[in-house]
């Protein structure tokens, strides 16, 4: 058995709303639930294998205040309670508030020591919790202009694709496009990743192991 959470997005904010105006967020009440879950998770017998925090953790509202250091503190001490491995993705929010080279000395990075990733700054990886199944991490925002140099290769690869699939000034807004996935807070995975997620099912194909994708 495993956990899984999603979007915490917290804020020390008073509730606002989401990109579209629409969606009401409850920024400190995500610490609350995140809490509850946390001591649910603590109480499974048998005990969970492990969690996956699949990104987001806190909202890209504490970078426009200056607290996203306090926010991710807060949200990394309530999962750190729990007694078994919390494996982190990087959502669009994660990238609002840090580049990827401080997320890679933060506590969202989750990738083993010794894992081989698909190239230098990607947080691919896989683990095998039990006997023929393997989970496997990918980075969503591997290709982003989000949370990259303006001068790396990567960002502006990342921009020469969406400028040339994207037309509308503001580059979050799908407006009219014929592929609205396009937008600068979506991400993409790189050649490079992909060549490596082939052989890594290649491998569990051998190995007969099921794979969860995260």
């Amino acid at each position: 058995s495993f956990g899984v959470v999603a979007d915490i997005q917290y804020a020390d904010a008073e509730d606002g709303y989401d990109f579209s105006g629409y969606r009401r967020r409850y920024y400190r009440q995500s610490l609350e639930l995140l809490r509850a879950a946390v001591e649910a998770w603590s109480a499974e017998r048998p005990p969970l294998a492990f969690v996956l925090q699949l990104g987001d953790s806190i909202d890209g509202l504490n970078a426009r205040s200056g607290a996203a250091d306090r926010a991710l503190e807060k949200v990394l001490e309530v999962l750190g309670k729990l007694p078994v491995p919390v494996h982190h993705a990087w959502g669009n929010h994660d990238l609002y508030n840090f580049s990827r080279e401080r997320l890679q000395n933060s506590g969202l990075n989750s990738r083993p020591a010794g894992a081989e990733p698909p190239s230098a700054d990607c947080q691919a990886y896989h683990f095998s919790p039990a006997a023929r199944l393997r989970v496997v991490l990918l980075d969503a925002y591997d290709l982003s202009t989000l949370g990259r140099p303006r001068d790396s290769p990567r960002y502006l690869e990342s921009l020469r694709l969406l400028l040339e699939k994207n037309s509308n000034i503001n580059l979050n807004s799908p407006a009219g496009l014929k592929e609205p996935q396009f937008v600068e807070f979506n991400g993409g995975f790189s050649q490079a990743q992909l060549d490596w997620f082939d052989e890594v099912l290649k491998l569990s194909d051998e190995n007969q192991e099921k794979v969860i994708v995260m």
